[in-house]
């Protein structure tokens, strides 16, 4: 089954759901024939879309809103704000190509803010999973939830077998003495390959897919601390409002003091280039990340 495959499924077995796209079918593109008048294109205005979404919303809807990350994040944000996150509506945020994978695409079309704006309105949930497989298994739960939610699309495919999803918690890959990696998204893969180097080394490794960020499993990220002499947060993101920040606020919470190495993108946007150009220049393979790790940390 596929992303699109799962849609069609869920939206003939429940009327309320309802697809709407900002011109953006690049993984839709057989459900309007499907849907018919449950498939919407508002062309490219995502405020509309988002307005459109709240008002089904409160009709009893639930609207599966596409776009691509930056322009659902950026341009539509007070309305995603306003009126899907102060009503508290079930409208779920389907995000294209947010992160590493825009790829080619310049800063005006970078999501990796993403994380930090949509964890700060109240009620919105958000999610990032690792893969394809990862994605198929959340969704289901998310749609069904009444939470607004906003989530990470990834269609890139691993042989990783993960675990049942379960809302509000991080899958625990391995937990490890020396070392835990906590990531998301795109870059878990990466992390994972980069666990097995550091392994080689003969440093004991955690992993972490910290796939629910809000609601964020607190206790998984507590363990570790407690467990592992270093935390290392791994995301493509920028520092401020991401992974880094959800760890230390939790840490905070909790006064647990522990060491953490960062490694996301601070304060600039990322070299546009194909994307293993991108995680090469940006230190994000699997080798640049147990090169950085095994440095002290803040190097």
């Amino acid at each position: 089954m596929n992303y699109q495959e799962l849609i069609r499924q869920t939206a003939l077995n429940d009327e309320r759901i309802i697809v709407m796209t900002a011109e953006n079918r690049a993984v839709l593109r057989e459900l309007p024939p499907v849907l018919g008048e449950r498939f919407i294109d508002v062309g490219i205005a995502e405020q509309t879309m988002i307005g459109a979404a709240a008002g089904l919303a409160l009709r009893g809807r639930i609207p599966i809103c596409h776009a691509l990350a930056p322009f659902l994040i950026y341009r539509a944000y007070e309305f995603v704000r306003t009126d899907v996150g102060i009503a508290h509506l079930p409208v779920k945020l389907s995000s294209w190509i947010a992160g590493f994978l825009s790829e080619a695409n310049g800063p005006t079309h970078q999501a990796i803010e993403d994380v930090a704006l949509m964890r700060a309105i109240p009620g919105m949930t958000v999610f990032c999973p690792a893969d394809e497989a990862d994605m198929l298994a959340m969704l289901p739960a998310i749609w069904a939830s009444p939470d607004p939610a906003y989530v990470r699309l990834i269609v890139r495919k691993t042989d990783y077998a993960h675990a049942p999803f379960e809302m509000g918690k991080a899958e625990i890959v391995s937990q490890g003495a020396d070392l835990t990696l906590l990531v998301y998204g795109l870059l878990f893969e990466e992390a994972r390959q980069a666990a097995r180097l550091l392994e080689q080394e003969g440093l004991s490794v955690g992993l972490i897919n910290m796939r629910s960020l809000k609601p964020v499993d607190e206790e998984a990220i507590v363990r570790a601390a407690q467990t592992s002499k270093r935390l290392i947060t791994i995301e493509d993101h920028l520092l401020t409002g991401g992974l880094y920040s959800i760890v230390a606020e939790v840490l905070l919470k909790h006064r647990i003091s522990a060491e953490v190495q960062p490694l996301a993108l601070e304060e600039r946007w990322f070299h546009p280039a194909l994307l293993p150009d991108v995680l090469a220049h940006e230190g994000f393979t699997a080798e640049h990340i147990a090169r950085r790790i095994t440095l002290p940390a803040w190097v």
